[in-house]
């Protein structure tokens, strides 16, 4: 027998909370148990993004820290504004210290 792929959580949550999630649910046509599965699953992308967003600067700031290799803002500035105004790739400035 395989192990279930989903299982019950339980959680609290205040009246006037439970009477929104109702609302809407209702609007929507949808479960509370559907919105709240939602809910939880689009903040949970978004705070996995988030935490690898936040990992990806640690590390860019440890490679700087170890390397001295940057490119100014004025150099960001310039690459961005190409990027913007043409259909081709543009190469990214070179870093340096």
């Amino acid at each position: 027998m395989s192990a279930p792929t989903t299982r019950p959580v339980a959680i609290k949550l205040g009246v006037e909370l439970k009477e929104r999630v109702n609302r809407l649910a209702a609007a929507r046509d949808r479960t509370p148990h559907w919105l709240m599965h939602e809910a939880i699953r689009q903040f949970v992308e978004r705070e996995e993004q988030r935490e690898s967003f936040r990992q990806d600067a640690i590390k860019a700031w440890d490679d700087y820290q170890a390397t001295g290799l940057h490119v100014t803002m004025d150099e960001a500035d310039a690459w961005l504004a190409k990027l913007a105004t043409t259909d081709q790739d543009v190469a990214s400035p070179e870093p340096h210290n």
